[in-house]
């Protein structure tokens, strides 16, 4: 199943607002079903999951059924495990022949098949809703007719909700839209960038980078670089969970990125496992895991279960330490090819942190062109408390004269006076405008600061940075109006979310420094990534 072409007009008010009208139908559609499974004890993601491996066989089956030529009808699954296979099955049967199919496709490695069906189960267990499903839901949708931003727009829907499943912690791997399509605008993917996410969760950075991509691009490419585009060969992805993953790979082919056969756009593995390898990326975009430690389960011979904290020892990082983010900080910093760039989701302990963290922010301003730090607000995240900023910085080649790369950095404070929630006052893409045009981007040297010393946008030299006590990179200058204001407008709603997020975020202070004194702390997985 290979990509289907894209058009790079941009449709009229009322063509979205239908495609929008479509989307939402759709979504709604696939959600009502969901509340069904749910009660037969599956979660929003897991649904998601089943929803993937059927959706799958079927769009490959109207992909053959539409090709003109024999010879393009290409033998992606054969008919005895094809959609037509368990359309024609009712009850256990249908049941058995299901599970059949999940174990056939998930032998194929390296493939995007493979990735979609690896280790595969279904964990539908009833035979007449596994039924319903196939026949009357997927069964009855034409989808290879839905436009591919219709299709990739519905399951993405469908991803978003399962985020807010507090429950299964899905939110760890969801970063705002909103912000996503910013980073992704000032960054400007090109048609000759190999882009990578070492994190890639569900996918959202690679489907906005190349989507930016068709829209600025596609039009002056060659047909050998319009193909190669669809196919994804610009993209690498890289993901711990193999359910994650699969939902990644899904979510790309729905939005037209990569074919079914093809080698998959996203590995599964410990992406700080080992140094990269190969050609680098010359735009990383991503938003690391916010767990604090890196760790993996040993089990002892009575059966008892602990961690472990994991130190990657690589020649390539500057310091060791079990700091999941610091270590990521320093894989990306690897794996940015020379006169590359990165934008990178990092929460704020790794801007002041001492030891490693100090070590690491001198190597990045030293041997890197850290030019922009991006402050954002609380409320953003499906879990509360999270304070993080956005980290661009770009990889120069090494100066003769030993000078470091930064010359001065640029701090924008998208944090104070800012107040967000995930249904009151969530954010939207219009928020960040401001951010996106002090950025000036492709034109940072026409860059001013704002107009008043308290302003949103302001900069500050190396030297400056590097003589602040262990180099710490949390600067702020602003004062929250609300905070003087008793006539504040916001909602108590809104006021108590905040309070709720505050006391979050001291807790997850708090824990930091309990680690960091050698304390036992419970972690908590649900943070998002």
């Amino acid at each position: 199943m290979t990509a289907v072409e894209e058009t790079t007009t941009e449709p009229a008010p009322e063509v979205r607002a239908k495609a929008a009208a479509q989307t939402n139908s759709l979504v709604a559609k696939l959600w009502n079903y969901c509340n069904v499974l749910r009660d037969n004890g599956m979660s929003t993601i897991e649904y998601v999951e089943q929803l993937s491996y059927l959706l799958f066989l079927k769009m490959v089956d109207e992909m053959a059924e539409e090709a003109w030529e024999d010879d393009e009808i290409t033998q992606v699954i054969s008919s005895e495990y094809d959609w037509k296979s368990l359309a024609t099955k009712r009850g256990l049967a249908l049941e058995r022949h299901y599970r059949a199919v999940l174990d056939e496709l998930g032998r194929r490695p390296g493939t995007t098949i493979g990735t979609i069906f690896a280790e595969a189960q279904n964990r539908i267990t009833k035979p007449a809703l596994l039924e319903k499903l196939v026949v009357e839901l997927i069964g009855r949708e034409q989808w290879t007719i839905q436009g591919t931003d219709l299709k990739g727009d519905a399951y993405e829907g469908l991803l978003n909700k399962g985020a807010s499943d507090t429950k299964t912690g899905a939110g760890q791997y969801f970063t705002p839209r909103a912000l996503i399509d910013a980073i992704v605008e000032v960054t400007q993917p090109t048609p000759d960038d190999i882009i990578a996410d070492p994190a890639c969760g569900t996918g959202g950075f690679l489907i906005a980078a190349h989507s930016y991509l068709r829209k600025h691009h596609m039009k002056g490419l060659s047909r050998e670089k319009r193909t190669a585009l669809q196919r994804g060969e610009h993209i690498r992805g890289n993901e711990l969970v193999t359910g994650t993953a699969r939902l990644a790979a899904m979510n790309m082919l729905l939005h037209g990125i990569g074919t079914s056969d093809g080698p998959s756009l996203v590995t599964v593995g410990d992406a700080l496992a080992e140094k990269p390898s190969g050609r680098h990326a010359t735009l990383v975009l991503a938003n690391p895991p916010f767990g604090r430690k890196s760790a993996i389960n040993v089990i002892g011979q009575d059966g008892s279960v602990e961690k472990e904290d994991i130190e990657y020892d690589r020649d390539d990082f500057t310091a060791t330490t079990s700091n999941k983010q610091l270590n990521f900080l320093q894989h990306i910093m690897s794996l940015t090819a020379v006169d590359g760039r990165a934008a990178v989701v990092l929460p704020d302990n790794i801007l002041f942190e001492g030891g490693a963290g100090e070590k690491i922010r001198r190597r990045l301003l030293d041997e890197f062109d850290l030019h922009t730090i991006l402050r954002l607000p609380t409320g953003i995240f499906y879990a509360g408390g999270v304070k993080a900023n956005v980290l661009f910085f770009d990889k120069r080649p090494p100066q003769g004269d030993g000078k470091p790369q930064t010359t001065k950095t640029w701090v924008y404070d998208f944090r104070t006076g800012k107040h967000f929630t995930l249904k009151q006052r969530p954010l939207t893409r219009a928020h960040l405008d401001d951010f996106v045009a002090a950025y000036c981007p492709g034109e940072r040297e026409n860059r001013r600061p704002s107009e008043s010393s308290d302003g949103p946008w302001q900069v500050f030299t190396y030297d400056e940075l590097i003589k602040r006590d262990k180099v710490n990179l949390d600067i702020t200058w602003m004062k929250d109006p609300a905070l003087a204001d008793a006539d504040s407008d916001l909602e108590p709603e809104v006021i108590a979310q905040e309070i709720v997020q505050d006391l979050q975020a001291a807790l997850n202070e708090f824990k930091a420094i309990a680690e960091a004194l050698g304390g036992e702390v419970i972690e908590d997985e649900a943070e998002p990534a």
